[in-house]
């Protein structure tokens, strides 16, 4: 008698190790063979179909097919479901019954992931993409003084924007962060540590905290790390910064680019330990970073210990102070309230599987009033700027436009500022800028 095939979702779910470094993982057949025995399973499913465009774009190629099933879609348009998967973990986190340890053992982004990095090992990938990609080293040279001025001008140029179009294929409408000279790092650096010795452990936390100000952080928007060290401080916590950094390696992962990846660990991991075993925490206020530490490094390097270490070490900021608070260890005393607030809560921080600590913290403030938003916005850091993409990414995050447009509030923002500037991408004129929820809590504390 034949095994009954188990409803899926009845187990908890585990995360296979990627096995990265083996020459099969690179191998095109097996990756299309794979890819046609999951998407088989994914049409008989379609559960997904209100994620990412991944999944309409696979159901509409079955659905044209001449079988009108996957057997009927040309294996060369497999990569248009690639190309659209941008990684947010989404539909293995909260929809895909065949997880893991289902039989069926599906894991959708991860299979994605291998192909991309097939179509980057056989230099399929567009030079547009290895730039976007390349943050540390765009965010050094436009963060030149003078020459920031001069490339944030540019880039509100409609007719050099036109330009950046034909040339790069970054679309003319998606919007493209500033650049600073004062970088985060910079901004913490400045000022003198509170007494690291008066630190005061509480639950999991040690009370000192060394800030990851990742490159979004350090280059494009400082004044979010400047308002991390600030929240801190009031809360009693010394911050520092690590000796030194480069970007995380989550840009160079959603390209298939795995040995800039590892090379950007080996750089980051020695930093972390340093400080980890000076009794430092780690704290990163990009949630797509702290990600890349606490899940995709670990799945890639199951067996160094430092990198499952710092994956025990590093925070969310919302995350740690809420852990201290638990401990009666936060500072309530509130200044100023915020009204009404449209909080949008990032893919990548919803997949850290911690809860809505942002939220929770931010409704301790007096007269505060929130709305969660849960949908993707559908940025991903580099998706939303491409021409050929940027469209479908309005489209996803059109739901998000309409809550905040009817909401009226006084602050709207995610815990992703890329995700932020999505929303305000599609807003009627005159409406605010976002406002990053580590400023709305630093606005509260009347700092």
């Amino acid at each position: 008698m034949a095994t009954p095939i188990r409803e899926g979702s009845l187990q908890a779910p585990t995360r296979h190790a990627l096995d990265w470094k083996n020459p099969e993982f690179y191998n095109e057949d097996a990756v299309l063979h794979e890819m046609e025995r999951v998407f088989d399973l994914c049409h008989g499913c379609r559960r997904c179909v209100s994620l990412c465009n991944s999944f309409p774009t696979l159901f509409d190629l079955v659905d044209e097919s001449s079988t009108m099933e996957v057997d009927g879609v040309d294996k060369k348009d497999y990569w248009k479901v690639v190309d659209h998967c941008y990684l947010c973990d989404l539909c293995y986190m909260t929809k895909c019954p065949y997880i893991p340890p289902h039989e069926w053992n599906i894991d959708f982004p991860h299979l994605m992931l291998r192909a991309k990095a097939v179509k980057f090992k056989k230099g399929d990938t567009k030079f547009r993409d290895k730039v976007l990609s390349s943050t540390d080293m765009v965010g050094k040279l436009a963060g030149i003084p003078v020459v920031a001025g001069v490339v944030n001008k540019m880039n509100q140029s409609p007719a050099f924007r036109k330009q950046l179009d034909k040339v790069l294929g970054v679309h003319p409408q998606a919007k493209i962060p500033s650049y600073h000279s004062d970088k985060g790092r910079d901004r913490v650096a400045r000022y003198k540590n509170l007494d690291e010795s008066k630190a005061i452990a509480a639950g999991r936390t040690t009370g000192k905290v060394a800030i990851f100000a990742t490159c979004y952080g350090n280059y494009n928007e400082p004044h979010i790390v400047d308002d991390l060290r600030k929240v801190f401080e009031i809360n009693g916590i010394p911050v520092t910064l690590l000796d030194k950094e480069q970007c995380c390696g989550m840009p160079k992962l959603e390209l298939g680019d795995l040995e800039s990846v590892a090379a950007a660990k080996e750089a980051n991991i020695p930093a972390m330990m340093k400080l980890i075993n000076e009794g430092w925490d780690i704290v990163g206020p990009v949630p797509s970073c702290v990600l890349m530490f606490k899940q995709e490094l670990p799945l890639m390097f199951p067996d160094d210990a430092d990198v499952q270490t710092v994956k025990g070490r590093i925070f969310d900021p919302f995350e740690y102070l809420m852990l201290r608070h638990k401990e009666g260890k936060l500072n309530t005393d509130f200044k100023q309230s915020l009204g009404k607030v449209s909080y949008h809560t990032s893919c990548h921080l919803r997949v850290q599987n911690i809860g809505y600590k942002t939220r929770e913290l931010l409704e301790l403030v007096p007269d505060t009033k929130l709305e969660l938003l849960e949908r993707c916005s559908g940025h991903d850091g580099t998706y939303a700027v491409k021409s050929e993409f940027h469209d479908i990414s309005m489209k996803i995050c059109r739901p998000l436009f309409g809550k905040v447009k009817q909401a009226k509030p006084d602050y709207y923002g995610s815990d992703c500022p890329m995700a932020g500037h999505q929303i305000e991408n599609g807003l009627d004129e005159g409406m605010p800028e976002p406002t990053h929820p580590l400023t709305m809590l630093r606005i509260a504390y009347g700092i």
